[in-house]
């Protein structure tokens, strides 16, 4: 059986002594202490720990049932949710007009990371419901914010986004779902949905429905798209709830992992709906859901990394075979445990220095939206639309690759559930496909993003890591290690950025080297961000009060990613400039 322990004390070194947070000058970041943060973290550890991770191969094992209509969820998942809901924990970053804590989401985030990586198929129960409120939040009209959003907030009510249809994915402009108008000015929605996360289920009173749908007569293609409120339960006047709404769950997905969660299939007959934000200006308001559902994902990524890290750690620090090759380190034992063969030390750094980066860089990313919300920041607003689709598309193609070496580690035993590892790798693998695949994040990042604000917001992030390395170059130990390596692998970014921009005639140039622009992007934050945390480690040393071996390996992981990943860059930047010619030179028929 897997194990999980929360790493409250990595998370309080980023935020205190790598972001620094309560100094940074975002409204409510002050109150963000130490005392204060190991306090939440410490009790969401505590429920990620004794609650919801041992749920996790219960859910696993049993899934969810569809009976009568209704899903029902695995043993103990109401119970936890319940508690969850009690807690507050499902309102922590929400306003607090509608019951919510009002704490910044960074603070939403790391709690967030111990959820999933306690239980990802739970978590997502009330990860949806997160998306909606935003939206509804957003978007919707003061009515609709006071009928849905204290509930929803208060957990009793939960929410999903619907947007797939059996015949589209990415190309929504041909979903057929159509929004008919009625006379009370409500819309007839019908039309059929896949792949819903929690659509259905016994978790809650009432499930609010996000859906896209066409109004007839509207303009063709995503600029007649409309977003619709659609609840399963009807809401009355006084807040009650009223008649069954046209709609139901017409199935079930048998899924490669997270068995946890429902994922449904979704019919609407005529079901009553309320259009939120202007019509035909549907996917604005359903971006609100998706770009937080990417972090998120990005998010989801990592922390399955993160448990199977955790236990692929363990296995090693007690599977005896063979010894040392320098010379017996455990005389008193028939083999020496297998962490002390380079290989496997090798394996497991690759991916403490992966979660640990990511962690880092995760963090980052939740304060640039903290930033941009609450200190009205344009240039904090674009900087995280920027690394939106390097968060998603690199820590999930990453995050997914750190569950596999983590099975490996185990050998055979990594094969079989009974140790839970290839749980962590099945469960991860939905991340690098789901609210757009990786594929459409890094034609996003490259057709979209690096273009924006005309290049500058991309220049900025340059001059921000070209900032960073001037500013600490005099510490020789920092600069040799982490800012001279941080230099090339920038300089190979900004390279592939000048490749783009110099064949902008040829887009096929641009698309073909877009997957490994994203990752070569990532390497790049993840190098950032290992030096920014090398530094922090080593004023923690220099001040002589902190905890001297956890600054210590701290450097020695830090070493090792810039020392034995970072140089990836090159490989990814030789490949762009390889151009186009080798991908689509031969004939689709000769496939």
């Amino acid at each position: 059986m897997p194990t999980y322990t929360a790493p409250v004390k990595d998370m309080q070194f980023v935020l205190h002594e790598v972001l620094e947070i309560t100094g940074s000058g975002i409204p409510g970041y002050d109150e963000l202490d130490r005392d204060f943060t190991a306090a939440i973290l410490g009790e969401a550890g505590k429920l990620a720990e004794n609650v919801l991770a041992p749920l996790n191969t219960v859910g696993d094992e049993e899934g969810c049932k569809l009976e009568n209509g209704v899903v029902r969820t695995p043993k103990g998942f109401k119970e936890a949710y319940d508690q969850m809901r009690e807690g507050g924990w499902i309102g922590l970053d929400c306003d607090p007009d509608f019951g919510g804590q009002g704490m910044p989401y960074l603070l939403n985030s790391a709690v967030g990371e111990m959820f999933v990586s306690a239980n990802m198929a739970f978590n997502m129960y009330q990860g949806l419901s997160h998306g909606a409120y935003n939206a509804i939040h957003t978007h919707g009209s003061d009515a609709q914010k006071q009928t849905y959003l204290p509930k929803m907030v208060e957990g009793s009510w939960s929410g999903t986004m619907n947007l797939t249809e059996p015949h589209c994915g990415t190309d929504l402009g041909l979903i057929r779902t159509k929004a008919e108008p009625q006379d009370d000015g409500t819309y007839r929605i019908t039309g059929q949905k896949i792949w819903i996360s929690a659509g259905e289920h016994d978790l809650t009173d009432n499930i609010i429905h996000l859906v896209l749908a066409k109004i007839p007569g509207g303009p063709e293609g995503v600029k007649g798209i409309s977003l619709f409120i659609v609840p399963k339960f009807l809401v009355n006047e006084d807040g009650s709830l009223g008649e069954r709404n046209s709609l139901s769950c017409g199935g079930l997905e048998k899924k490669m992992g997270i068995h946890g969660n429902a994922t449904c299939v979704m019919n609407y007959d005529g079901a009553t709906g309320f259009l939120i934000g202007e019509m035909h200006k549907g996917m604005r308001a359903m971006f609100t859901m998706m770009n937080e559902a990417r972090l998120g994902v990005g998010l989801q990524g990592y922390a399955q990394g993160v448990v199977a890290y955790q236990n692929a750690l363990g296995f090693a620090q007690e599977r005896l075979q063979g010894r040392a090759v320098t010379g017996v380190e455990s005389p008193d034992k028939p083999a020496d445990p297998i962490i002390v063969h380079p290989d496997v030390r090798r394996n497991l750094l690759h991916q403490k220095s992966f979660v640990e980066g990511a962690r880092a860089f995760t963090f980052w990313g939740a304060s640039l939206i903290d930033r941009a919300h609450r200190n009205e920041d344009a240039e904090a607003e674009a900087m995280i639309s920027l690394l939106t689709p390097v968060l998603k598309g690199f820590l999930t193609d990453k995050g997914f690759e750190t569950t596999v070496l983590a099975q490996q580690t185990l050998g055979g035993s990594g094969f079989t559930k009974e140790w839970g590892l290839e749980q962590f790798v099945r469960d991860a693998r939905i991340t690098m496909i789901y609210e757009g695949t990786n594929g459409i994040q890094s034609l996003d990042l490259v057709g979209r993003k690096l273009g924006l604000n005309g290049g500058k917001t991309v220049m900025a992030f340059f001059e921000l890591v070209k900032a960073f390395i001037k500013e600490n170059e005099d510490r020789a130990d920092l600069k040799a290690n982490f800012l001279d390596p941080l230099k090339e692998a920038s300089k190979d970014l900004q390279a592939a950025a000048m490749y783009f921009m110099q064949n902008m005639k040829n887009p096929n140039a641009a698309l073909a080297g877009s997957y490994d622009f994203m990752h070569l992007f990532g390497h790049v934050c993840l190098g950032l961000m290992w030096a920014r945390m090398a530094k922090a480690a080593m004023t923690g040393l220099d001040g002589g009060e902190g905890d001297a071996d956890f600054y210590r390996t701290k450097i020695a992981t830090g070493r090792y990613y810039m020392a034995r990943q970072l140089p990836a860059t090159k490989l990814h930047l030789a490949r762009i400039t390889s151009g186009s010619d080798s991908v689509m030179e031969l004939e689709a028929a000769n496939f």
